[in-house]
């Protein structure tokens, strides 16, 4: 299991449709039984989080499908990834599953904000340096 700390992530916004979308993922029996994916900071998230209208959430929060540019705290470049559900993920296309504790960190913070999360690697920090597409804010509300 990883610990989920947040350096400068206030409580998460989700918006209403990923909420209802991640509640259901989280409570399926198929990721329950997992293994190694732990569901309880997911469920932190959407427990904590404070849930909007998909036309109420502000352009800089990164919720479900959305392209975000992160910063290690190490490193002088960025990468880009997209936070998708765990059936769309694909690394080598930058597509993080929601489960995976990269994904659950970004969800539902704000550009600007650091999260910190235990990866296999060892613990990371990054910077969301800009929210480069939002389902939300380009009116893709069917995603």
């Amino acid at each position: 299991m990883f610990a989920r700390n947040v350096i400068s992530k206030s409580s998460a916004v989700i918006t209403k449709s990923d909420f209802d979308r991640l509640k259901h993922l989280v409570e399926s029996p198929r990721y329950r039984r997992a293994g190694p994916v732990s569901l309880a900071p997911l469920r932190r998230e959407l427990q904590d989080g404070e849930v909007v209208a998909p036309t109420g959430v502000p352009k800089d929060v990164v919720t479900m499908h959305s392209r975000v540019s992160v910063r290690n705290a190490r490193a002088k470049e960025s990468e880009t990834y997209t936070i998708v559900y765990p059936d769309e993920a694909n690394l080598d296309e930058g597509k993080v599953s929601v489960l995976a504790p990269m994904g659950t960190a970004l969800i539902g913070a704000r550009e600007g904000s650091v999260v910190a999360f235990d990866a296999p690697g060892g613990r990371r920090r990054l910077k969301i340096v800009k929210v480069l597409y939002q389902p939300e804010a380009a009116g893709d509300f069917h995603l």
